[in-house]
């Protein structure tokens, strides 16, 4: 399957106006309608071979687009340099594309002959030079538009869509409809079954590390959103300015526009300048205009003279309108005027590759013209809860022995407070083929799948050995050293050609909530080359005792008037990992220490490590 596309543009002229860029939308127009749910990206650049490579090196190495498609460069100007680019960083060329494109066009112009479109692979990513010209990407595209998904496939481990490619050839496609898939996973030899878990216990330490590493192997896509939708997004590339600002000299005070070398004395005034007029004469010597801030100056107008600098001369009877006003103060040049691109220079770097979008930087982009960015994907997440005592929270009647699912609702409203979407896959059985299907449903769904309960050593806790035994998952940890959540697991696993992963945490409530901030948001953080959450240091404002393992507390701030560090107070001595209460308008997570031989309690006034949670409301 295509996830993501990238059109690059390659031309001068369209890049200083991109009204002139035509080939660009057809190419990617053809793209998003051959592939509707991938994620499209275009891109506009000069006829420049480091920028042309730079540009393919981001798209295949850090953005991990699948397929790149240019348009123009292709020709024999010396400005043509788009095969050049691409030959120097693909690792193995794909000639017959090139080839079948050639032969195509041969058989409608001459001039086909003249076009020097390069085609090949550089690691997973696919890219195909097509020509500048409408006509010939129309053309073109038709010629390659049947291999493409294929190609991606064999490059993307795509299973699927590489046996059902191969089926077609061959004349051979299954209609064999699959029931439920069987689990591996014997559950009816419950007296055998494990007396202490086989997962070794990690340190917090390793458990954060292990996430970074392997999150960064997540494969990186891009998105265009509108400006008002894209607060707190990662700048995908970087955004150039399309045009200075202000555009024109403005004015710096309400005054009057003057010739600096006409120095001190009377001026004649002509009509008034307010912000938006377009001044339509130039300025003569001797002459003056009155002038608001923000206005244009006239042409040779070259300094504004401030009101409290000048004396009224003459004024018409009623009035109504200045003649003359004398310049008390000689002028010097470019005096309170703001000149052409003084804020932001012509092509000047709006916001970075990386940058997070604030919305003093968002109003940048407004400013300049910029309607929509290009920014990272976030990864899809799917949320699913395991339980024969669940129920939905929706239904009115509480069954014998059951407890409504607060963990799905929960979790998902977490990950919207703080940028994420989330799909609910609702409550699984305590069965392994039910666990089987529901998780094949919601890893088809989504990139990370988040799952609360299972994990513990009970009869029923299954979730570990059908994602090891069915799934083929590695288990990266399957026990953490700390309170609560000691059972949290982090697993991997190849599902449908795509790597997938799994965040198993327990049912508790506490735990499932506390782990998610530790663990789930570090590792969409990650996904999102955002920082992680802010640690700082605080002090304890009443003594707190500890655990045999490191605990993490939920807790409020109180902010001193002097410069001592702030104060934590526990929402309640304690803290249940079945009690969410523990947690309602929390603020930080108190990291204290696990309990040693000779300290079993922190005093009033220690101090320790809290990360911040939530939102400031």
């Amino acid at each position: 399957m295509v996830k993501a596309i990238a059109v690059v543009t390659v031309s001068d002229s369209c890049f200083t106006d991109p009204a002139k860029d035509t080939s660009g939308p057809t190419l990617a127009g053809f793209a998003k309608q051959l592939f509707p749910d991938a994620t499209l990206h275009t891109i506009v650049i000069p006829d420049e071979k480091d920028i042309i490579e730079r540009e393919l090196l981001y798209f295949s190495d850090e953005a991990n687009v699948d397929l790149v498609l240019t348009t123009g460069g292709t020709g024999l100007s010396r400005r043509d340099v788009t095969p050049e680019a691409t030959k120097a960083v693909i690792h193995r060329d794909v000639p017959a594309i090139s080839v079948a494109m050639t032969i195509d066009s041969l058989q409608k112009t001459s001039m086909a002959m003249l076009s020097r479109s390069v085609a090949g692979i550089r690691n997973r990513t696919l890219i195909i030079n097509f020509p500048g010209s409408k006509k010939a990407v129309t053309e073109c595209f038709e010629v390659v538009k049947p291999v493409l998904s294929h190609a991606v496939g064999l490059l993307t481990n795509d299973e699927i869509e590489v046996k059902g490619t191969h089926d077609k050839v061959q004349g051979f496609v299954c209609h064999h409809k699959h029931g439920m898939a069987n689990s591996c996973v014997d559950i009816s030899k419950v007296a055998f079954r494990p007396r202490e878990s086989p997962f070794p216990m990690v340190d917090m330490s390793e458990a954060f590390a292990i996430i970074d590493e392997v999150m960064q192997q997540w494969s990186l896509s891009l998105e265009v959103v509108p400006i008002g939708d894209s607060l707190g997004r990662v700048v995908a590339e970087a955004i150039y300015a399309k045009e200075p600002m202000p555009p024109f000299p403005a004015s710096m005070k309400d005054g009057y526009a003057c010739i600096s070398s006409d120095g001190a004395g009377v001026r004649r005034v002509r009509a008034a300048l307010t912000a938006g007029d377009a001044p339509t004469m130039p300025l003569s010597f001797g002459e003056c205009v009155r002038i608001n801030t923000g206005a244009a100056l006239p042409a040779r107008a070259d300094c504004v003279v401030q009101v409290e600098d000048t004396k009224l001369v003459s004024a018409s009877e009623d009035g109504q309108t200045e003649l003359e006003v004398e310049v008390v103060v000689p002028p010097r040049p470019q005096q309170d005027v703001r000149p052409i691109g003084c804020d932001i220079a012509m092509g000047a770097v709006l916001a970075d590759k990386g940058a997070i979008l604030d919305a003093a930087m968002i109003g940048v982009l407004a400013g300049a013209g910029y309607q929509n960015v290009t920014v990272r994907s976030k990864p899809k997440v799917a949320l699913m809860s395991t339980g024969n005592e669940l129920q939905e929270p929706s239904e009115l009647q509480l069954k014998p022995a059951h407890v409504r699912d607060s963990n799905r609702t929960m979790l998902r409203v977490l990950l919207k407070e703080h940028g994420f979407d989330s799909i609910d896959c609702g409550i699984a059985q305590d069965e392994p083929t039910k666990l089987v299907s529901a998780i094949s449903t919601s890893l088809s769904q989504a990139d990370i799948l988040v799952c609360t309960g299972g994990v513990s050593m009970g009869e029923r806790d299954l979730l570990k050995p059908v994602l090891v035994k069915d799934f083929g998952a590695t288990l990266h940890f399957g026990r953490v050293r700390m309170k609560p959540g000691k059972p949290s697991t982090f697993a991997t696993c190849e599902f449908q050609g795509r790597k997938k992963y799994v965040f198993a945490l327990p049912g508790n409530p506490v735990s499932a909530y506390v782990c998610a901030h530790l663990f789930l948001l570090r590792a969409l953080r990650q996904c999102c080359h955002l920082p992680p959450f802010l640690a700082i240091r605080v002090k304890l404002a009443h003594a707190a005792a500890l655990d045999a393992r490191p605990e993490y507390a939920r807790a409020t701030l109180r902010y001193p008037t002097t410069d001592d560090l702030p104060k934590a107070t526990l929402i309640m001595p304690n803290q249940s990992s079945s009690r969410l209460l523990n947690s309602a308008g929390a603020t930080v997570l108190l990291q204290l220490p696990g309990a040693t031989d000779t300290t079993t309690q922190l005093e009033p006034g220690a101090v320790v490590t809290a990360y911040l949670i939530g939102r400031p409301y």
